[in-house]
């Protein structure tokens, strides 16, 4: 199998600041680590390559920086690793990123599956995989949770939702998105340390991807940020119930129901 994971370098930080001219989030001189969820992709592509053969490779678009995400994906065991970085990405919205990948995607070539984290923790907006499956026109399960069996030419899974979870089976080339619990991630090696800090990156510009200048960056992103704000404060309050446990459940009902929550 060729598995292709793809990654995000976020903020490290709840308080990042927002740039009010672009709208954007300031990343210079902010803390950046490896977006959570795509460590729960990465774990699942190289168990998938170590159950069934082939290769898992990484690939992340985003600055210069963003290669230290890609190098802790070398170290627990993933094969190649490539950055997608150049200016005129810059500011892509949600679309034009999953298109960016979506051109990576198909000059590496003869990719079975494609696996990503279910949502980077800095957007939240959990759009890209799907974009991603849009741009290639493959099919997509969204929210894995277990990949039940895996067969020469599709792949079963279980997909969470409110309700427990659902059962489907895609034919390959597929792209899935994992939520956290779909394994337990493991820790770097020494060796693996040690490969990625000699492990060479190679950074792919627009015309690598044969990539259509007017469908990335700002220019090239359906979507704007016209105004951000911080949430309201919330004022919050505590009341200590006392009595008996039945007349603690008729308090607690009782307060419940005057705050509107229930």
């Amino acid at each position: 199998m060729k598995i292709v994971v793809c990654i995000k370098q976020v903020p490290a930080t709840h308080d990042a600041k927002i740039d009010p001219e672009t709208k954007r989030i300031i990343r210079e001189g902010i803390k950046a680590i490896l977006n959570p969820f795509d460590n729960y992709a990465l774990e699942e592509g190289i168990q998938l390559r170590d159950q069934f053969g082939g290769e898992v490779i990484a690939i992340s678009m985003g600055p210069q920086k963003a290669e230290n995400s890609l190098r802790e994906a070398i170290s627990v065991g993933v094969d190649r690793a490539i950055l997608l970085s150049d200016r005129a990405f810059g500011g892509s919205d949600t679309w034009a990123t999953s298109y960016v990948l979506a051109k990576a995607i198909k000059k590496i070539g003869n990719v079975d599956l494609v696996i990503c984290g279910k949502q980077a923790i800095d957007g939240d907006t959990a759009q890209v995989g799907p974009g991603i499956a849009a741009h290639l026109d493959w099919l997509q399960a969204t929210y894995v949770m277990a990949v039940d069996e895996i067969s020469s030419s599709s792949i079963r899974v279980k997909r969470m939702h409110e309700d427990g979870y659902d059962v489907c089976e895609i034919p390959f080339p597929a792209v899935i998105t994992v939520v956290k619990d779909i394994n337990i991630p493991r820790v770097p090696s020494l060796k693996g340390v040690l490969a990625s800090k000699k492990y060479k990156i190679p950074v792919w510009k627009p015309d690598d991807i044969d990539a259509d200048k007017s469908k990335i960056g700002l220019d090239g992103s359906p979507t704007r940020v016209v105004k951000t704000q911080p949430p309201p404060f919330r004022h919050a309050s505590t009341k200590k119930i006392e009595g008996t446990p039945n007349d603690c459940a008729r308090s607690l009902l009782k307060e419940l129901r005057m705050r509107s929550i229930i």
